[in-house]
């Protein structure tokens, strides 16, 4: 530039950049920090007694802080996660901001979250940059002062200070954790199933039946929701529909196009992978398929997709029920046998039905058949309902309830829901007022499937429950009918002449073992397998062990609750 000497750099007059300002933090990201002060045993989990002593930091009476826990822990799993923990001081915050504790609610919460209006949580000594890496407290000093707080509120519990880090469901040497050690629910269902109720299960051969043994991924398992209808009542567009895209290897048809058992779960990348692979990983919940061996296994896979509500459930595909001729085809499997599998498992299953297709085929009558003991569970669809006038879907629905009611055998039906769950718009010309009750329809099974996540550990519980009951019905059978048994020779002729009499030697164990009637086996299923089983060589289950197994009913499962309940 003219007029400035070589060598010489121009003054600058543009100003300094001023430095830059400190980035909010966040209170997810301060309540995160603090994740690692209240989880005292650094497992990952702050349990009941963690959140009694950190939570009253807070000075909140108890009332707020039950609620806290409430809204915190929604799956009842005993424990809180770091969301679930974040979702709790976010209640103690709006608490401390003014609302009212019978005003707090899911709702509350969100909108306040939505809004930026909820102030940090204040926690009394603990600063928004306090983490276990800046301990505001001393370890001594830390519980010490929870000690304080405690005998403050009331609450008593003793505080626990154990060094290093453990994975959830271990303890720090290694070795097995016991049930009074578990830090969930699950964790010590599948401790207590270990130790008491798994080796009676083996020596009886329990597994062949009623179900395989259970593994670490039937308990830890994500709630399922099981599909079943006939072809062509629109299962694959159902999940379609809720998914809000295709999975991996759909299929969508007029006839039968979906020929497999499908388990679409969550996953990063779509994927599929092949039946056989699945029931060797011990990890996933479907080891147990494996007893209906190669010809079922080469028809069952599972499609992953990045669905947000495949985070939270897994979902069920299964091939059409057939009828008419094509149920005299075999398949190579017990389908009915699958899907009575696949129900024990699931919390919620579904049964589409088409307008155009309300006949029950036999085999479809076997499935629903099989479902015995889930009523609970069980939800109706009554899909494609927009392709109807309103008094064509008057009669339709009464001709379902009708032939509902002949299956079910009860005087009383499950839910029906009336709609059209597909990805296209409500088809209003053959019923302009259906429009709204299909809608209301629509919403409400959304709901119904949305809670699932919430109730699923009292299902793993109540299913617990079912499995141990039919274990110590099994177990007093078995013993019953070795003691029938000769000593010396004629153990065969024995055998067969018992199960000849299964009728009677039931009634005679409901009498001397006090088994309810509602508990006995299925009389023609239970002697059909005792066939090929020699019974004088079961082993003979002692007074120690059943008294064990009957106390898990009794005993540890209502302690179990009790533990893991609300801890305010």
């Amino acid at each position: 530039r003219q007029g400035q000497l070589p060598g010489t750099m121009e003054e600058s007059t543009e100003p300094e950049p001023a430095p830059d300002s400190p980035r909010p933090v966040s209170d997810e990201e301060v309540y995160k920090r603090w994740f690692g002060l209240a989880d005292q045993d650094q497992d990952g989990r702050v349990t009941g007694k963690d959140a009694v002593e950190f939570f009253g930091l807070s000075g909140l009476p108890k009332e707020a802080l039950s609620r806290a826990w409430q809204l915190a822990d929604l799956n009842r799993q005993g424990y809180l996660g770091k969301d679930q923990f974040v979702r709790a001081l976010r209640v103690i915050a709006l608490v401390q901001s003014g609302t009212e504790v019978s005003k707090l609610s899911m709702d509350a919460l969100d909108a306040a979250v939505a809004e930026g209006s909820l102030p940090v949580a204040e926690l009394e000594g603990l600063a928004h940059d306090s983490s276990n890496m800046n301990n505001p407290f001393a370890a001594k000093a830390m519980s010490e002062s929870l000690r304080e707080v405690a005998e403050r509120t009331g609450n008593t519990y003793p505080t626990k200070t154990t060094p290093g880090r453990r994975n959830p469901g271990s303890n720090p040497r290694g070795q097995r954790m016991t049930a009074a050690q578990a830090t969930g629910i699950v964790d010590a269902l599948k401790e207590i199933y270990k130790a008491k109720v798994r080796p009676v299960e083996e020596a009886l051969k329990f597994g062949s039946f009623y179900s395989p043994l259970l593994t670490d991924g039937d308990f830890e398992g994500k709630p399922n929701v099981l599909l079943l209808g006939q072809y062509s009542t629109g299962k694959t567009t159902f999940i379609k529909h809720l998914l809000g895209t295709e999975y991996p290897g759909c299929n969508i048809g007029p006839e039968p196009t979906t020929d497999r058992f499908v388990v679409v779960m969550h996953g990063k990348e779509p994927r599929v992978t092949p039946g056989q692979t699945l029931a060797v990983q011990t990890d996933k919940p479907f080891t147990g398929l494996s007893s209906f061996g190669s010809a079922f296994l080469s028809k069952f896979q599972a499609s992953s997709c990045d669905a947000k509500l495949l985070e939270e459930v897994t979902i069920i595909d299964t091939p059409g029920v057939l009828s008419g001729e094509k149920q005299r085809i075999d398949r190579g499997y017990s389908f009915v046998h699958v899907c009575e599998w696949f129900a024990a498992r699931s919390d919620v299953i579904l049964l589409l039905f088409d307008p155009h297709k309300l006949d029950i085929s036999d085999e479809f009558k076997s499935v629903i058949a099989s479902l015995r003991g889930h009523d609970d569970k069980v939800r109706v669809v009554l899909n494609k309902a927009d392709q109807v006038s309103a008094q064509q879907l008057m009669r339709v629905y009464g001709a379902l309830m009708w032939s509902l009611g002949k299956v079910f055998n009860t005087p009383e039906v499950c839910k029906v829901y009336v709609g059209s769950f597909n990805d296209q718009p409500l088809n209003t010309e053959n019923n302009q007022l259906g429009a709204e009750l299909f809608e209301k329809e629509q919403s409400d099974l959304k709901r119904d499937l949305l809670d699932i996540p919430q109730r699923s550990c009292d299902r793993k519980v109540n299913e617990f429950v079912k499995r141990v009951r039919a274990c110590v019905t099994h177990a007093k059978i078995m013993t019953h009918l070795r003691g029938k048994m000769p000593l010396m020779a004629g153990h065969e002729s024995k055998q067969k002449k018992l199960l000849g009499r299964l009728d009677k030697e039931f009634e005679e164990c409901v009498h001397a073992h006090l088994i309810p009637k509602g508990d006995l086996p299925n009389e023609r299923r239970f002697a059909e397998i005792c066939k090929g089983m020699p019974i004088w060589k079961m082993p003979k289950v002692d007074k120690k062990q059943m008294k064990a197994l009957e106390e898990v009913l009794s005993v540890d499962i209502p302690e179990i609750m009790r533990r893991f309940d609300n801890p305010f």
